[in-house]
């Protein structure tokens, strides 16, 4: 895999205003917010794309969701948040590299797209 955006802010190449890291993952606000709270959960391992994960990963996919959710609540919006995962570039997907969006602060209609 090539080195992506990232994996740039994860090695500290490039900054970014960071807001949760653990051993399995950084978590930092979008630069380009789509809500008044737009954060990305990003895991440290390298995958691709959410269909690039194996069952070895299910430990990991699991911690994404969990540390979102507590993001969510230490932002104040535990009760009204959408969790996204954009997976290929079809889907919306821009950087190559697992993430989960955390949006928040607005409502959300639905479908969403």
């Amino acid at each position: 895999m090539t080195e992506t955006l990232f994996k740039k802010i994860i090695d500290r190449k490039i900054p970014a205003d960071i807001v949760y890291e653990d051993d399995d993952c950084l978590a930092f606000r979008d630069i380009h917010p789509q809500a008044p709270v737009h954060i990305l959960v990003v895991p440290k391992k390298p995958l691709p794309k959410l269909v690039d994960a194996t069952d070895a990963d299910s430990t990991l996919l699991g911690h994404l969701l969990l540390v979102a959710g507590n993001i969510a609540r230490q932002e104040g919006h535990e009760d009204a948040f959408r969790l996204v995962i954009n997976n290929g570039a079809d889907a919306g997907q821009s950087v190559f590299h697992l993430h989960c969006h955390i949006l928040a602060g607005r409502p959300f209609g639905w479908p969403p797209g």
